[in-house]
């Protein structure tokens, strides 16, 4: 009996032990619980304390008088005080994330005295343009760079550049194209780091009779290029617009090949789209396709477009507007047409110095630039096209006249003018 009674004593402690544990156990998750959600709301209560600081840093209470209900010029002043340091917040915010993003890619952050280090302080100057100065530098092992540093005055435009130029040039890996290496954001500089383009632009070697290149390399040149564009047209895994295909945006390394560069303009499309949205001045007049100007829509042919001018200033060796040269060749483009037309493009051979042997390559590159600058986009061919036009692996058509609609336009503005002239006349004669 004895046993017994002890036997239901134990079995009777070991059930207030259990649950005593359990409720111990349940207590601590549950302390934990809690402790993490007090945790969890101070933060929120601290962030949401900060930011009211910031708010009321920058915002002043709207002083209004008896009089009037509208805000005085202080009033207005600190309103647009608060959103230009509202609008700044959110630029770096968005900027911070955007770079935090990138480095998962390719180019390395480097810091302001990164850059002062690998350019020796900024001292050899490679040229300058509207975005910003280009510095020769070098990385610890030797590996030569061009670094260029976005001007400070241009806040947004620079920083939509910045981002534009990253953005797309990490997604890009062609041999035809200039290499990112790193980028550097900092109050104090922002700044993108190039591979070394020994030779310089195009545009060096066209328009310099000093520095002119032998027409087979030029011949390399229009190939290598057409082909670093159909990479991005084509091969990449969304279409990218380049939008400034220039002279001085085609880079020579050392063995002059050619690689496409500058894609702060640059724009990606989805390839199913049928056209993309224009939002303000793209390109380069003079190698801007006519929808860049005109209410048309815009494609990636508005890049064909570009590269047929750049084909006609490589065949030329001058640039094509010349004023100076004689009337019919001021425009070489037309020229060029005209002597097609009149089946006599062999008189380029004397006027753009180009040798007997080279004239069937300097031919198929006149008929090559006269398709790709058709006014109408879809008349205008693929890059992939235009490769193996320019390689002799596709048979070139002829071109129909692309400069007919300057034919179209001046007669308009011939009989707006004439219209307005008469209008003018009836008015002061009444």
């Amino acid at each position: 009996m004895s046993n017994s009674s002890n036997s239901i004593s134990n079995s009777s402690k070991d059930n207030t032990n259990g649950r005593n544990a359990l409720i111990s156990t349940t207590s601590i998750v549950v302390g934990g619980i809690v402790i993490i959600v007090v945790a969890y709301l101070i933060v929120k209560c601290i962030q949401k304390i900060k930011m009211q600081k910031i708010k009321m840093y920058f915002r002043a209470s709207p002083v209004i008088s008896d009089e009037s209900s509208e805000p005085t010029s202080k009033t207005v002043e600190r309103t647009e005080y608060v959103s230009l340091a509202t609008n700044a917040i959110l630029r770096h915010v968005t900027m911070e994330k955007f770079l935090h993003d990138i480095q998962k890619e390719k180019p390395i952050r480097l810091t302001p005295h990164n850059l002062k280090e690998f350019t020796n302080n900024f001292a050899v100057k490679l040229g300058s343009g509207g975005f910003g100065v280009a510095y020769k530098g070098q990385f610890p092992n030797g590996i030569q760079i061009a670094v260029k540093v976005l001007h400070r005055t241009l806040d947004k435009k620079a920083e939509e550049q910045f981002m534009a130029e990253i953005g797309i040039i990490v997604k890009t890996n062609h041999i035809n194209l200039v290499r990112l290496y790193g980028f550097c954001y900092d109050s104090e500089i922002k700044a993108l780091v190039y591979e070394y383009m020994e030779k310089g632009s195009l545009d060096r070697y066209l328009f310099n009779i000093k520095h002119r290149l032998e027409w087979p390399t030029l011949y390399e040149i229009a190939v290598g290029t057409a082909k670093g564009i159909r990479y991005l047209h084509e091969e990449c895994q969304q279409r990218i617009l380049h939008y400034d295909i220039k002279p001085g945006n085609v880079l020579l390394d050392s063995s002059f090949s050619p690689k496409v560069a500058d894609f702060g303009l640059a724009k990606l499309c989805n390839r199913d789209a049928t056209h993309v949205t224009n939002t303000g001045g793209r390109g380069t007049p003079g190698y801007a396709a006519p929808e860049m100007w005109l209410p048309l829509p815009v494609t990636h042919k508005c890049d064909v477009y570009s590269y047929g001018m750049l084909l006609f200033e490589i065949i030329g060796g001058r640039r094509n507007l010349e004023l100076n040269a004689n009337e019919s060749q001021e425009w070489l483009p037309k020229w060029i047409w005209e002597m097609h037309e009149k089946g006599q493009l062999s008189r380029i051979k004397s006027i753009c110095r180009i040798e007997k042997n080279q004239m069937e390559k300097a031919e198929r590159i006149c008929k090559v630039a006269l398709w790709c600058v058709q006014f109408k986009a879809e008349a205008r061919p693929l890059m992939s096209n235009v490769v193996r036009m320019l390689e002799g692996q596709e048979e070139i058509m002829t071109p129909p006249n692309p400069f007919q609609y300057f034919a179209s336009y001046e007669a308009t503005s011939a009989v707006n003018t004439e219209t307005n002239s008469t209008g003018s006349m009836s008015s002061t004669s009444m």
